[in-house]
């Protein structure tokens, strides 16, 4: 019985028996697709083939010309030459076309309204500058170094001819003295001569340069108002109002659309060249174009020569401006003449600026880092005159006396900068050259209003009226403000008649518009297109396309001449042979005759169970 069981056991150990071996099993095959899936992308092998089907394709005219005359190499250059040429022409025409943009030209649309406007302010003054009377006595000095200077050029006596007032009281003499360096002379020097003009030099006295005229009423009168500021700036801060002690009789009468005007209509100053001045500022809006719905004026125009050396003309400096504006009447003043009636129309233009990047202009002051010294509406005049006193102030350490201050500043005067004259012309020289950042620190208005005057006169009141109108301008008129104690009726040349009205409620307006906004770039991109090559926006889209297709087909072949290279480089170190990783009973079934090969693990991967099976090992009998 023993050797039965040895037996037995032999065999189990030599693998023989009558028990079965179990393999692993690989998994199941993952199921079969039933049809070929479309592709989310498609390429072309190569790209010419992606070429080819383009120019077959495409709406871009003159491309299939590429593919049908491919058997001519001729025609293919010919073709190839003349579609490069185009496409070449086109961008260039693109370069030309963005160039004119990016420059933000506009042109100017203009266009006509009608409806009712706001009536402009008016200011007018008397052109009489008064002697302030803290001061009167600076004003005698000054006159007689005027008599001195003038007589030793001209030989000709103020005094004698009445030209300046008499002294009134000789008291003594002020403390303050007058810059006797700054002294009239006769320019001789080469390229001056029939010049008069003044020396200015600094407080060293090393540089000194002169303000030379060819006129020489225009340089007396720019010596002695060089004076006469430095002689004001000796006044204090708030000068006496002017209004009530000088001007109160310049207005007799105002009418305004039939009706006598208020006196909060009227705003009063003075100012240091134009004496008394009134700017009439009602709230009417003109509802009706003509003469008769406008505004008339009876005002006095004598002649006080109170400073004939500065003041030398005879009449009434006016001023059309709009609300809530500074009227600057040095440079938008014009003169009525006395014993006239002036009759003025008005035309209003408004400007509308579009701004940045098509003009450089400004709502309101916003974006300008001029701070204004007026309290009025921003105009570029008062941005200027702001840009230069503040200049003037940093430069020269003292404000210039016709315009207003900043705050912690002073005027400029002989007494605390003796120097001044030479800082002020020569920076005023600068602002002449326009060499200053003010032009450029100072923009244009975006909404702007102006006015076109046209202006008509005859002489009034006439030799036969002359005498009744006179003297019922004697007596106090309902409409004027006021008139000075025992005045007398004067001869016509004292007194001037104005009126001011809409010649016709149309006003025109002038609108920036950009030559290229962005449809019309698009617009003129597009013609430009269809006329080289005959397509349209979707065949921009198509270029696209190709462009992807070429990027994505590059990166494609790149990949795989990649993956070739890297698989045809030796292996750099010999790896052995996967032992199988079936049971050991397996492996000595796969060495005998009749018996299944055991399978590696990769190729159970790939088959079934079922082709498989198991392997049964036969009993010797």
């Amino acid at each position: 019985m023993e050797a039965p069981a040895q037996a037995g056991a032999v065999a189990q150990a030599a693998g023989v028996g009558p028990r079965t071996c179990k393999c692993p099993q690989a998994p199941p095959p993952p199921p079969m697709e039933e049809g070929p899936r479309e592709p989310l992308v498609e390429l072309p092998g190569s790209f010419r083939e992606l070429f080819t089907f383009f120019c077959a394709n495409t709406t871009v005219h003159g491309t299939i010309r590429l593919i049908c005359s491919s058997q001519n190499r001729l025609k293919t250059a010919s073709w190839g030459l003349l579609f490069l040429g185009a496409l070449g022409a086109l961008y260039w025409q693109f370069g030309l076309l963005f160039e004119q943009y990016w420059r933000y030209p506009v042109i100017m649309t203009v266009s006509m309204h009608s409806e009712g406007k706001l009536f402009p302010s008016v200011t007018l003054c008397d052109m009489n500058p008064h002697r302030p009377s803290p001061v009167r006595r600076h004003l005698q000095a000054l006159d007689a170094f005027a008599q001195e200077n003038i007589y030793a050029l001209y030989r000709f006596n103020l005094s004698t001819s009445g030209a300046i007032p008499p002294v009134e009281d000789p008291g003594p003499a002020p403390a303050f003295q007058l810059d006797r360096r700054v002294r009239l002379e006769r320019l001789s020097g080469p390229g001056s001569q029939n010049k008069v003009g003044f020396r200015l030099c600094n407080s060293t006295g090393g540089d000194c340069f002169y303000r030379a005229y060819s006129s020489g009423v225009t340089a007396v009168r720019a010596w002695y108002r060089f004076h006469y500021v430095d002689i004001l700036a000796l006044l204090p801060p708030s000068p006496e109002d002017s209004h009530q002690s000088h001007g109160g009789h310049f207005v007799f009468s105002c009418r305004y659309n039939g009706q006598d005007c208020q006196a909060q209509h009227f705003r009063a100053f003075h100012h240091p060249t134009y004496g008394s001045c009134y700017t009439v500022n009602g709230m009417w809006t003109a509802q009706r174009p003509g003469i008769t719905h406008g505004i008339s004026l009876i005002l006095r125009a004598e002649q006080q020569d109170d400073l004939p050396l500065l003041s030398t003309e005879a009449g009434i400096k006016v001023m059309v401006h709009t609300r809530d504006h500074t009227p600057f009447l040095e440079h938008r003043g014009f003169s009525i003449r006395p014993g006239t009636e002036t009759t003025i129309g008005i035309r209003e233009d408004e400007v509308h600026r579009l701004g940045s990047p098509y003009s450089h202009c400004t709502d309101s002051g916003e974006g300008v880092d001029v701070r204004l010294l007026y309290n009025t509406t921003y105009t570029r005049q008062a941005c200027l005159v702001s840009c230069f006193q503040q200049l003037m102030v940093n430069t020269c350490s003292c404000g210039y006396y016709f315009y207003p201050l900043p705050a912690g500043a002073e005027y400029c005067s002989s007494a605390r900068h003796p120097a001044w004259g030479h800082c002020f012309y020569r920076l005023y020289r600068k602002l002449e050259t326009h060499r200053l950042p003010c032009s450029s620190r100072c923009p244009r208005p975006c909404r702007q209003s102006s006015y076109k005057l046209s202006a008509g006169s005859s002489s009034w009141p006439s030799t036969k009226s002359g005498d009744w109108i006179l003297a019922v301008l004697g007596e106090r008129s309902p409409g004027s403000p006021g008139r000075s104690p025992g005045w007398s009726p004067r001869p016509r040349s004292n007194v001037a008649k104005v009126n001011i009205f809409y010649q016709e409620l149309n006003y025109r307006t002038v609108d920036e518009t950009p030559v290229y906004s962005v449809p019309q770039l698009l617009s003129a991109m597009g013609s430009l297109w269809s006329l080289w090559f005959g397509s349209s926006v979707l065949s921009v889209l198509e270029l696209l396309e190709l462009l992807i297709d070429a990027v994505a087909l590059a990166v494609l072949l790149g990949c795989h001449r990649l993956r070739r290279v890297l698989g045809s480089r030796p292996r750099a170190a010999h790896t052995k042979p996967e032992t199988n990783q079936v049971p050991g009973d397996c492996g000595h079934d796969a060495t005998r005759p009749g018996a299944q090969p055991a399978m590696l693990p990769g190729a159970l991967a790939r088959v079934s169970a079922e082709e498989l099976g198991q392997v049964w090992v036969p009993q010797d009998s």
